[in-house]
């Protein structure tokens, strides 16, 4: 099998949107290098127009597309697994149903590959926009380095999730992702990190992200915070993050929950994000 070959990995559900998903495959369609393989698995029963798009990708490129059906929604990090069985080759594109990849995000993360054989996960800094990807209104940066990568991941996910190429075998030597529906992918990333895996990510926004202005609104929930307290105590517990660590994302999460908005957007924005201009 060709080195240079690569499959994409997408989960889809009922309620994401038919036009946002059809601009998100249409982009992996469109890379300068191509995709030997388009990975969907379908998490529980769609909309009949999710559907209809599913079955005219499938009819149009009937070798390029496979179709993984799940009878009962179970999560993105379960349906993944699922979709991760599927994929026929070594290098695996993460990608989401509402973001847009830029033309040369795989050719580069492949290249990568190429030039480092103990790589086993490649991400990217990502650029956000709200209504329309030319409008950008900023962006995440992650850490580059292995190195860096280690410190970060102790307290903050070092990867952004759809931006990540991985190697299959390694992800499902380790059991996969985990059965949480919330950080799923943070916690895969630290137990590959803490198995010895090398991880990297390229200094160039790969990925646009469809933001929302009511993102900083939904994180203020005791459910979500407590999710991420309960992951980093698990990585203190098992001597991967420090006490100090666990400590900081604790009252971090907290200060998320009972502060402002307004201060919360002014703390995004001068710490968190880059702002466009």
């Amino acid at each position: 099998m060709n080195d240079n070959n690569y499959s994409v990995l997408m989960s889809v559900y009922v309620n994401e949107s038919p036009d946002f998903f059809k601009t998100s495959i249409e982009s992996m369609l469109e890379q300068s290098l191509k995709p030997e393989e388009i990975v969907i698995v379908k998490d529980g029963p769609l909309s009949e127009e999710l559907n209809e798009i599913l079955n005219d990708y499938k009819s149009k490129y009937s070798n390029l597309f496979t179709i993984v059906t799940l009878n009962h929604n179970v999560g993105l990090g379960k349906a993944l697994n699922e979709g991760l069985k599927a994929c026929r080759n070594e290098l695996v594109a993460r990608m989401d149903t509402d973001d847009i990849s830029v033309k040369n995000r795989c050719e580069a993360q492949v290249r990568e590959f190429m030039a480092n054989k103990n790589l086993s996960i490649i991400g990217s800094h990502i650029d956000e926009f709200f209504e329309t990807p030319d409008s950008i209104v900023s962006s995440r940066k992650v850490p580059l380095t292995h190195k860096e990568i280690l410190k970060f991941s102790r307290r903050r996910n070092p990867f952004n999730h759809p931006t990540v190429m991985y190697k299959r075998s390694e992800v499902l030597n380790i059991g996969g992702y985990g059965d949480f529906r919330r950080n799923q992918d943070l916690e895969l990333f630290v137990r590959m990190l803490n198995n010895g895996q090398i991880g990297k990510n390229i200094d160039k926004p790969l990925l646009l992200f469809r933001a929302n202005r009511d993102n900083l609104k939904r994180r203020k929930s005791w459910v979500k915070c407590k999710s991420y307290i309960d992951m980093v105590y698990v990585f203190w517990k098992n001597g991967y993050s420090s006490l100090l660590d666990f400590l900081i994302v604790a009252i971090s999460q907290i200060i998320v929950l009972i502060a402002p908005l307004s201060f919360l957007e002014w703390l995004s924005s001068r710490y968190l994000r880059k702002t466009k201009n």
